[in-house]
């Protein structure tokens, strides 16, 4: 799966196409569709090499007024539904963290759509109306360096939305 991301683009990127994971492979940007359906490879600037994309692990933090724990849950289960990347929420009536896969070029890309990610569902998924208070993005290998030394976020078991 593919999903272009709407809105503007920081200053200085205005080749990047961000993306989030899909199955299968490196993330296709929409330039390079065209000729992959044409079944000849993309054409690159000159001097220019084509850069991979990688994995990154995700911890976005919001925070806010307090909310019925039912809406909240009900929402995170939406935001799961429309982001299927989501691996698990943890959530209380003022506060939620969502932990989640994404592939992206490097870490200023996989960021701007972390941070992009709890405005553009709001309303979709009736998210409440809280601020971002904290985001983490690290490697796949940072991430499981973590994990083989003891510390950091255990990884994500049970899958799915759950209280605090």
């Amino acid at each position: 799966m593919r999903r272009g991301r709407p809105g503007a683009l920081p200053r200085g990127t205005a080749e990047r196409t961000l993306t989030s994971v899909r199955a299968g492979g490196d993330a296709v940007r929409p330039d390079d569709e065209r000729t992959e359906r044409a079944g000849t490879a993309p054409a690159a600037p000159e001097g220019a090499r084509r850069e991979a994309s990688r994995l990154w692990h995700i911890t976005l933090s919001v925070s806010g007024e307090e909310a019925p724990l039912k809406d909240v849950r009900r929402a995170l289960e939406q935001l799961a539904h429309d982001h299927p990347f989501l691996l698990t929420s943890r959530y209380a009536n003022d506060h939620a963290e969502i932990r989640y896969w994404e592939e992206a070029r490097d870490l200023h890309d996989a960021a701007a759509v972390a941070l992009r990610l709890w405005g553009e569902h709001r309303s979709t998924a009736k998210l409440p109306p809280w601020e971002i208070v904290g985001l983490e993005v690290i490697d796949r290998e940072t991430y499981h360096q973590r994990i083989a030394e003891g510390y950091g976020p255990p990884p994500a078991s049970p899958v799915g939305v759950h209280p605090y």
